[in-house]
């Protein structure tokens, strides 16, 4: 919501709320941020900041203040510190974002399911996103979570380190996450701990790597499936 200028001051134009300041991450060449192959997208001179949006303060406005509060009130009954299970609380674009430490993941989606002023009953996957220049935080997962009870939407974020790629698997409260788990550990390489099999989806069983990371080469590969060869891009195409 706006808030206006005293009249004091002589005016009565609305002040915009400012939005938290995000943390700058790394800066990101050409379109794709290809380096030693050559950018053929025609962005090559492209600049960007790789920005992660920054916590927010209270209020959060809405119902958002309610669910973390009940959050909070929880962690304490138990006897833990806030700051221990709740990194940051991030609002972005009317999105409610709660980071948690993977150390305390299942309780608080045991929490989120049960609670009967929360019930988000449903989860709607996990997602994998690495951003290497978030120094000891380079994996995340991205939990989206809906309250049918209450009709709404809120987003867990979980990090962990390239060194300890692991996350405990949500599968015993949330069983629909099964396969995402699998997808995101083939693609992207975080390690859900306790999963019942985390198995391969996209890629053959014996493939080494991950695709979707963004240390992964991009192109010049060579793939075989049952006996043929595929040539890298690089050497079946020119772009001159």
């Amino acid at each position: 919501m706006s808030e206006l200028v005293p009249p004091s001051e002589g005016l009565n134009q609305p002040l915009e709320r400012s939005a938290p300041e995000g943390e700058v991450i790394g800066i990101r060449q050409g379109m794709w941020g290809v380096t030693g192959s050559g950018d053929t997208t025609g962005f090559g001179g492209l600049t960007r900041e790789i920005t992660l949006p920054g916590e927010s303060a209270r209020p959060y406005g809405g119902w958002f203040d309610s669910v973390v509060d009940i959050l909070e009130e929880l962690i304490t009954a138990e006897g833990i510190a806030v700051k221990d299970v709740i990194e940051r609380v991030v609002v972005d674009r009317d999105e409610l974002t709660i980071f948690i430490n993977r150390d305390h993941l299942l309780q608080v989606c045991q929490w989120l399911r049960d609670d009967q002023d929360l019930r988000f009953e449903l989860c709607l996957g996990v997602s994998g996103v690495h951003y290497p220049g978030d120094l000891g935080r380079e994996l995340h997962a991205v939990y989206a979570l809906m309250s049918v009870t209450h009709n709404r939407n809120l987003r867990l974020e979980v990090t962990c380190p390239d060194a300890d790629c692991r996350i405990p698997s949500v599968v015993s409260i949330y069983p629909g996450n099964d396969w995402h788990e699998r997808e995101t550990w083939d693609l992207m390489g975080i390690i859900f701990t306790g999963h019942p099999g985390l198995t391969r989806t996209a890629m053959p069983d014996d493939w080494v790597g991950h695709p979707q990371r963004k240390d992964y080469p991009l192109g010049g590969i060579p793939v075989e499936y049952k006996g043929a060869t595929v040539p890298p891009p690089d050497t079946r195409r020119s772009y001159n």
